[in-house]
């Protein structure tokens, strides 16, 4: 496919709905590329030469639910916009699958990095890598600061059992991909079911939060969050756990998952706890819990990968390693939970 015309998206018939729901928005003819990244939906850089917007829309062959995705994605950044959350201007849904083939949105395009490995944190220097994760926190905090009624979003999920429902989500991911003997992964289920925590009043979480999840500016702020498809109301120490995990990692360099937490300057878990509980003011004593937690969710992801590897579903290079990874998440998890 030329880049004029990436898989997924008709330009022709793009322009067209543009000029009739947001006239004068495109002036000269579209190109587009797709962009790298993201869990499972599309996404595509788009412009006419003169400014440039992005497309969202689900993965291609996927049917399902579609429409729900793309509505919640652009609901979730169009109630942050206002906010102190940097998020991308949303500009456009459109929940017609016959223009492009499925529901898509269309919002601004930001200029940022998103920093996937330790090495691209490099030639920042230490101090401007600790400046740019600290950031990270911070930002988070903001995020969890939003009221959720105000900004519309009072609807947005069903806290009450969020983390009973979590953890038998996915349990069941874990079900429908087991293949092999995997040592510890239904004790660890099993712990973490044992020593669910209570969870602080909902926030909007954002499911996903990481460092190759925002755009960080030339300014070292962070200038958007992206991928908000996991987005829900939810206990915020979730995406703390995930975060925390994801700093935590060891040898974490040679590992085929996106982990910057190797680079020099890189603060540690504990500076990202004690950061996040300063700025929220939230209880953070059972954050072991979530962290243990975010192993566990990530075993299982790792796991789902592995076994489409097995069954020849996947496309790419060092897919054949991941498999290899999943028990060391697993006991990453169990220790974690032991050691508090």
């Amino acid at each position: 496919m030329s880049k004029d015309h990436p898989p997924g998206l008709d330009l022709e018939r793009l322009r067209g709905h543009l000029d009739r729901e947001r006239p004068g928005l495109a002036r000269g003819p579209l190109s587009a590329r797709l962009i790298e990244g993201g869990r499972s939906n599309l996404t595509y850089a788009v412009t006419d030469g003169l400014s440039r917007w992005v497309v969202r829309r689900p993965p291609l062959g996927h049917v399902l639910a579609t429409a729900h995705d793309m509505r919640r994605e652009h609901r979730v950044i169009s109630a942050l916009h206002p906010t102190a959350v940097p998020v991308p201007e949303p500009l456009l849904l459109c929940e017609e699958e016959s223009v492009i083939g499925s529901p898509f949105y269309v919002m601004e395009f930001v200029d940022g990095t998103p920093y996937r490995k330790a090495g691209e944190l490099l030639p920042l220097g230490p101090e401007r890598t600790r400046g740019v994760v600290l950031g990270l926190v911070d930002t988070l905090v903001e995020l969890h600061a939003v009221d959720p009624a105000a900004a519309g979003l009072g609807d947005f999920g069903r806290p009450e059992g969020f983390l009973e429902r979590q953890l038998r989500r996915w349990g069941k991911q874990l079900d429908a991909s087991r293949n092999r003997d995997l040592p510890g992964i239904d004790e660890l289920h099993a712990a973490l079911g044992k020593a669910l925590p209570p969870s602080p009043d909902a926030t909007v979480v954002h499911g996903d939060y990481r460092l190759d999840n925002v755009l960080v500016g030339p300014d070292d702020r962070i200038h958007a969050v992206l991928d908000w498809e996991m987005s829900t109301l939810g206990d915020p120490l979730t995406d703390l756990g995930l975060l925390v995990m994801y700093s935590g990692q060891r040898g974490a360099a040679d590992m085929p998952i996106s982990t910057t937490a190797g680079a020099p300057g890189h603060p540690g878990p504990a500076e990202l706890i004690e950061r996040y509980a300063a700025g929220s003011g939230r209880d953070v004593s059972r954050v072991a819990w979530y962290t243990a937690f975010a192993y566990f969710k990530l075993a299982v992801i790792l796991e789902g990968i592995h076994y489409r590897f097995t069954l020849g579903q996947t496309v790419g290079a060092g897919f054949d390693r991941i498999g290899d990874l999943v028990p060391v998440f697993i006991d990453n998890g169990l220790t974690t939970l032991q050691e508090g």
